[in-house]
Order: C-alpha cells, then structure tokens, then sequence
C-alpha cells in the first residue's frame, strides 16, 4: 500500500512536471566548447531567456509501492535550460523513457563506486550523472571534471547538458529545479540516490538530530592533493588544481560529510533519521560513491549508453590535438563536440570508435 508521504510526494512532483510554457523551454547561450574564456554572450542575448525551442511537457510520477520506490519519466526538465544544440554541446533535449526502481527503506552497507552509471535521479526524473567519458591522453586515471572550469562541455546554469540520445542530465547542483520546489537556504529533497537514500541540496542542520540547531551549508570533506601530478607517459603533470578527479582526496573529518557525500541525521521528511547524500557546491558537487548496493535499474547498459549499442570506442577522439592531448574513451558518456578546437575530431564512420563520437 502507498503511503500517505509518497501520495503526497507524487502530487508535489505531478505539480511540478506540469510547469512548462507551452511546451516550450527557455535556453540561455553558454560558451563555445575549447573557445578562449569569458566574452559573455553576443549582444542583445537575454540568458534568462534565450532562444526557443519546442519540447514535450515534462511528465514524472513518483510511487512507492511494496517495498519499492519507482520514479518514471520523460527526461524533459521542468525548468529553464542552456541552449541545446548550442555553443559547446551539438544535441538536442528529446523525450527519454526512464523507469527507475529502488528501495523505500534502504540500508547501509558497504562502500562501492557506481562508476559511470547514473548515481540517482533528481524529483523531476532527470538522472544525476556526475562522471565523464574525457581522458588525458585516453589514460582513465586521469579522468577530467565537468565543473572544474578548465575544461568547458557545455553545461548551463543548472550544471546539466545533453547526450547524443537527447538525455538532459545534471553534473552538479541542479540549480534551476531548486530555485522551483525551496525557498532561499531551506533543506530541500531534491531526488533519491541509485539505493534508494535520499538526496538534499546544500544545506542541512547545524546538529545532524537537532532540527532546532538551525540550517547550514554542509561542506564536503574532499580537498585537493599537495605537490604536483606525475608527468611523462603516466600522467598530465602540473599542480593538483581539480582539472581531474584524480586531483582530489577525501580527507575525513575535514568537512561535515563522509566519503559518499552524505552523513546520518533527521531531516523535514525523515524526522525519526536516516542516511542522506547531500549534493553540495565544491567537489564532489554529487556524490561519487553509495553507501548501499545501486539497483540496476540506473545501468546504463553496454557502452554507449543506457539501452543502445556503443558509441565512442577504441582511441575516442585521438592522441595529441590541436590544442595538447586529445580527450576520449571507450565508455560512452560524455564527450566534446567533433573538431573543437584543441581536440582531434573523431575517427571516421565505422573505423576505431563504432561509428559517433561518444554521449556527452
């Protein structure tokens, strides 16, 4: 039987997948992928605005049912978005087919990595897909950061851009959802993780089982590495400065949060406690890691995404580019648009690489 807090969790969401203009959705100019930074965008560009492109309304259901909570949707955000096809990112938002399962009561076990699967959904059924699928020198240990600012794929004001399938997914703060379902500084339920723990944006209680200690952002616990990177064929070389996953370390006690991103307290919806992640504006931005065992039914299947064959493949986008060395792999995640400049374009059709270049 539903419980009376899903029922009225699934009529706040229904609410919300209904805001749209008329099935339109507002786009807003975002930088050129490898173009040279800031310029802003051209003259007379509103970026709270934009361009305008016609979408299908946002549709998601939320439904706990047997043990088991189920968020289905379109993949169509219910908020304003970047410009996509744009500067930095060639595709289009189009309507996905998302059916995501995972238990109402979770419970803690051990550590794992989710490694580039979806690590949760947000409310309004738009996956949180931290990772990406750029390499220095197609090495994976050096794997680099969509949102370390040295590296532009595109992403808009809600941290999200688009795979080549037209899946819309967040890298970090969903921004523009926030601004829609919480008031300033409130700590607000902003999706559930692939185990089924629930997900807050930002901010918690000062005392974790205190809910009259008043609010606070929550800091990770993660910070850069000192020294320099190791050169030559292992390495990229330079200062740790978060151009790279591999730049940072969890450092416990450092911050209010533990390894996943997330900490055990009572929040407004669970008042008796529980586990929670806590997506959070400094690295990690989501959690890279769960604290329970991930329902498959964030896979993303073989490469190339959730559900079809794989693209990318083989050497990516190249060795050295224009620019230094190229980026790529094999996974099907994300990936620059072909040719940019400082990057070699992709391998041609039906060579190294199984056709298109790989998912943003």
């Amino acid at each position: 039987m539903k419980s009376k807090k899903a029922v009225l969790l699934i009529v706040a969401i229904g609410a919300l997948s209904t805001i749209s203009a008329g099935g339109y959705v507002y786009a807003q100019q975002d930088p050129f992928f490898g173009g040279p930074p800031g310029g802003g965008p051209p003259p007379g560009f509103d970026e709270d605005e934009g361009d305008t492109g016609p979408l299908p309304d946002p549709k998601v259901t939320i439904e706990d049912k047997n043990g088991i909570r189920t968020i289905t949707s379109n993949g169509i955000p219910n908020h304003v978005t970047g410009q996509f096809p744009g500067p930095g990112n060639p595709n289009r938002i189009s309507a996905q087919n998302y059916k995501f399962r995972m238990p109402d009561k979770p419970v803690m076990g051990a550590i794992t990595s989710f490694g580039h699967d979806d690590f949760g959904v947000a409310v309004n059924g738009i996956p949180f897909d931290p990772g990406t699928n750029e390499f220095w020198n197609g090495n994976r240990t050096w794997n680099y950061e969509a949102l370390s600012g040295n590296v532009d794929l595109g992403t808009d004001s809600s941290n999200a851009h688009v795979q080549p399938g037209g899946a819309y997914h967040y890298h970090g703060l969903p921004v523009k959802l926030i601004e829609k379902v919480a008031k300033k500084d409130q700590m607000v339920l902003i999706g559930y993780g692939s185990d089924g723990f629930p997900i807050y944006a930002t901010y918690g209680y000062a005392a974790a089982n205190n809910d009259k200690s008043g609010l606070k952002k929550l800091r990770s616990s993660y910070r850069l590495k000192e020294g320099t990177r190791p050169a030559g064929n292992t390495g990229p070389g330079g200062a740790y400065d978060g151009t790279f996953t591999a730049d940072w370390e969890y450092v416990k006690g450092a911050g209010d949060l533990d390894e996943c991103n997330g900490r055990t307290g009572i929040t407004p919806e669970y008042p008796q406690g529980t586990y929670y992640y806590v997506l959070t504006d400094e690295f990690p931005f989501i959690p890279r890691y769960h604290h329970a065992k991930a329902d498959s039914s964030f896979a993303k299947g073989p490469p190339g995404g959730r559900g079809g064959p794989g693209m990318g493949g083989g050497p990516g986008f190249g060795g050295p580019g224009m620019g230094g060395p190229g980026f790529g792999g094999p996974d099907g995640m994300d990936g620059p648009p072909p040719g940019g400049p400082g990057f070699d374009g992709p391998p041609p059709p039906g060579g190294p690489g199984f056709g298109p270049p790989p998912p943003f």
